[in-house]
């Protein structure tokens, strides 16, 4: 089985398995239970998907301080 932890900002946020027709994200950081089971075609669209939602967090959490 194909498997790698998913990283965003140096954390380890969940983990991705090769599935039929791509690669199924499974989240530990509650702040991607958006795309918590969701299947992706390829590792690198899964990457910009969390590196995207990661951006959103940074800006975010910089406007509430």
């Amino acid at each position: 089985m194909e498997k790698f932890v998913v990283e965003a900002d140096k954390k380890v946020v969940g983990i991705a398995v090769r599935v039929p027709g791509g690669f199924r994200f499974m989240c530990s950081d509650p702040y991607f239970s958006s795309m918590d089971r969701k299947v992706f075609p390829r590792a690198r669209a899964l990457a910009s998907s969390v590196a995207e939602l990661a951006r959103a967090r940074r800006v975010h959490a910089a406007t509430l301080h």
